[in-house]
C-alpha cells in the first residue's frame, strides 16, 4: 500500500529493497524441510517450491501486481455471463458474445470507457490490416486516444 502511487520504476526498486529479502528468507525456510510428510502442509510446501519462479514474477516489473485479485474480479463477469451464453442461438453468437465481453473487460482493466473503446475499435479496425502486428498495435488499450480514458468523462 505504501508504494502503490509510485512510478513502475520506483516500485520495482522498492520491491527489490523490501520484498526480495523476505522472499529469499521464505525460500530458505521452505527448502529447510528435507523430508516432507504427505500432509496438507507438505503438499503446500511442495506446491510453493514448484511455483517459485512464477511467484517471483512481480519482482520483474513494477507494473505487475503482487496478487491476482484484479484478474479474479474481472473474471467474475465471465462467470456471471456463463448462463446467458447458454441462450445464444448459435455457436457463432456465443463466440461473438464472449469476444465482446473480453473487449469490454479489457477496456475496464485498462481504465477505458468501454463504450468509447468499442466505438473506437469499430471505426478504426475496418481500415486496418489486422494481420500486420504494427497496425494491430494501434488498437491496443495503451495506444488509444486520451478521450477514451475514464478520466475524460
Amino acid at each position: 500500500r505504501d508504494i502503490k502511487d509510485l512510478s513502475p520504476e520506483e516500485i520495482h526498486s522498492k520491491r527489490h529493497e523490501l520484498a526480495k529479502p523476505v522472499l529469499d528468507d521464505f525460500l530458505s525456510w521452505l527448502q529447510s524441510f528435507d523430508d516432507l510428510p504427505k500432509s496438507h502442509f507438505g503438499n503446500a510446501v511442495k506446491y510453493t517450491l514448484n511455483q517459485w519462479e512464477s511467484l517471483q514474477n512481480y519482482l520483474l516489473d513494477g507494473r505487475l501486481e503482487a496478487s491476482n485479485n484484479e484478474a479474479e474480479r474481472l473474471a467474475k463477469s465471465f462467470a456471471v455471463c456463463r448462463k446467458n451464453f447458454l441462450f445464444s442461438n448459435t455457436p457463432r453468437g456465443a463466440k461473438s458474445s464472449a469476444l465482446i465481453l473480453t473487449i469490454v473487460t479489457t477496456a475496464m482493466a485498462n481504465d477505458l470507457n468501454p463504450y468509447r473503446y468499442l466505438v473506437y475499435l469499430f471505426q478504426k479496425a475496418p481500415n486496418l490490416n489486422l494481420v500486420d502486428p504494427e497496425q494491430l498495435e494501434q488498437l491496443m488499450p495503451w495506444n488509444t486516444p486520451e478521450y477514451i480514458r475514464l478520466a475524460a468523462e
